[in-house]
């Protein structure tokens, strides 16, 4: 096994727990934010997210193949738990497509202008992929607990 490919399954087992987690909230949940936490975000919004992240930094960072992106509506998405579970299904093929075309000790094709140097190889700008998976993932499981249990004390349970 390469180092993407390890890189790879790390990221499909974090992807694999965003669908199991929108699974879990379902049609019901998935727009949910926490009202009580300012900025907080939906299960779609923070799909929509990682989705972008994972284009413009694996697709036009590393390999210089421009998607257009608006990082503010992702922010705002909503939709069905049909269509969170459709858009993590493209992203993670996509993404997969994009592991496989890094040289992970290549510099960036295109390497932000705001931030040139911060990734310095290919690999670098996965593994901040990677990062923003996991950081995410967290923000989207303690969405899932308080939604949940908000949920579960309107219907009268404990």
């Amino acid at each position: 096994m390469t180092a993407a490919d390890e890189l790879l399954a790390s990221c499909e087992g974090l992807l694999d727990q965003y669908e199991a987690l929108c699974r879990e909230l379902g049609e019901h949940h998935v727009n949910a934010r926490l009202d009580e936490v300012p900025g907080s975000n939906s299960a779609f919004a923070l799909v929509t997210h990682v989705a972008g992240v994972m284009a413009r930094w694996g697709r036009t960072v590393n390999r210089g193949l421009p998607v257009p992106r608006d990082r503010d509506a992702e922010f705002r998405a909503a939709g069905t738990a049909e269509e969170v579970l459709a858009l993590l299904a493209r992203a993670r093929r996509d993404l997969a497509d994009d592991v496989r075309a890094a040289r992970l000790g290549e510099p960036p094709v295109a390497p932000p202008p705001d931030q040139p140097d911060a990734y310095p190889t290919q690999g670098a700008v996965l593994l901040h992929v990677h990062e923003e998976l996991a950081q995410h993932l967290g923000q989207l499981e303690v969405t899932r607990d308080i939604v949940l249990q908000r949920a579960r004390r309107k219907a009268g349970q404990r």
